[in-house]
Order: structure tokens, then sequence, then C-alpha cells
């Protein structure tokens, strides 16, 4: 059978058709897409400090809040959560994301350290950067049992909100009176958090001031990180 070639008009609605469907999938694809293109994982350098940050790098032109910022964000259910509701505890709210190597790593630290701390009340809440199934996904997995907060909307302000660049991981460290003490930025190793808990502990108790405390930690990460970047095989989890 002969076929009819298709009518000039007949090509140009096929083309359309296509071109719209490939401009619908792309405005789909940019909707349901991570912020990835926005963040980007902490590089391995020397650290840069501020006078509230212990890690590398330290933020470029915000400053960290001294108290924890009023920044709410769903749960895994949809639940919103204000970060304020934990205060009168010691806090460590931890950004991440299930992309992110060391954010991976992190999280065994996260889990045991929360258990080991619980005498304290410490508790940890994770922001996850990320889509809600792949973070309840991985909180499945993983069996994350501290608080995990989604950023998939408003994760970008919330980093924002604690004067940070957007990069991952950092850890922001507070007492019990949601005052920050200071904040890790890079992945986070047992011996820091074990240092910042001890002087959260003697904030608690009544034994240092909030600036010994700052200054007391951010000499010890800068010397527990110079013995990080001298000898590649000192990392203490």
């Amino acid at each position: 059978m002969n076929r009819r070639p298709p009518s000039a008009a007949g090509v140009l609605a096929v083309a359309g058709i296509l071109l719209g469907a490939g401009v619908a999938g792309f405005v789909l694809s940019r909707l349901l897409a991570p912020p990835r293109s926005q963040l980007r994982v902490v590089p391995l350098q020397t650290p840069s400090l501020s006078p509230l940050t212990a890690g590398t790098p330290a933020p470029s032109h915000r400053a960290v809040p001294e108290r924890l910022p009023e920044v709410s964000l769903p749960d895994l259910d949809g639940v919103s959560h204000s970060l304020r509701d934990f205060t009168g505890r010691p806090l460590i709210i931890n950004f991440w994301a299930t992309w992110c190597e060391p954010c991976r790593r992190e999280i065994p630290l996260l889990k045991s350290m929360r258990r080991e701390n619980s005498r304290n009340d410490l508790e940890i809440v994770g922001i996850a950067l990320d889509h809600l199934e792949s973070v309840r996904q991985f909180v499945r997995t993983l069996g994350i049992g501290y608080p995990v907060l989604v950023g998939e909307k408003g994760g970008l302000e919330a980093v924002t909100a604690f004067g940070m660049d957007t990069v991952l991981p950092f850890s922001v460290f507070a007492d019990s009176e949601g005052r920050i003490v200071t904040v890790k930025v890079g992945e986070l190793h047992r011996d820091e958090a074990g240092f910042i808990l001890a002087r959260l502990e003697d904030l608690r108790r009544g034994r240092i001031s909030l600036p010994d405390a700052r200054q007391r930690i951010g000499e010890e990460t800068r010397r527990l990180a110079a013995l990080r970047a001298a000898s590649p095989a000192h990392e203490p989890h």
C-alpha cells in the first residue's frame, strides 16, 4: 500500500506535541530534582575558622546567630516542627543529604553519641536537604532513631538562617538554653564531638563561660584538624 506523505500541518502538529512534552519533562525534572546544584560537599582542606565555627570552610559573608533561629520544617510524616521546640537540652543539629558521602559516614557516630549521652539528655536533629522519599528510605535502612526533618522545601533557607554557605555536612552544637556554642563544618569526628560535648556539660554545670567554651573548642578543633591533615590515617570516629 502506498502511504501518502504527511502534510506540513501534520508535521508541525507532531513537532508541537513533542516540543511540548519535552518542555513539560524538563520543567518537571527541575521541580522534582534535589537542590544538589546549589549544594556541595565540604572539601578536605586547611581549616578556616570564624569565632563560632569549627572546621572547614567558615561562612563567607553571613554571621552565625547567637541563638537557634526560628526555623520550622516537616518531619517524615509531614508534621512541622520548630527547632526551638527541642531546646531545654544539649542539641546537635546535623545538616546532611543522602547523596553526600561524608554525611552518610557521620550517621553511625551520631547514633552512638545520642545513645552514649542519653544520661545528659542530648538530642540530635537531622535536617536532610533531599527528597522526602529518599530520606524516608535512608532513615528506614539505617535505623535512624533521632528526629529527622526534611528540607526538600525550605532547607536552603534553613542553611542561610544559620549564617552558613550551602556546603554539607555541618553540625550545630547548642546548649540547653538554645545558645549556639559552635558549628562544625565538614565531617564530624568522634574526638571533636567528645570534646565539644564535654564543654557543653561544663557550661551546663557553670564551670566555664560561653566565650571560654567557644575559645577552647576552636583551639582544640584546629589542633585535631591539623593532626588529620598531617596524617590521613588519623581518622577517629
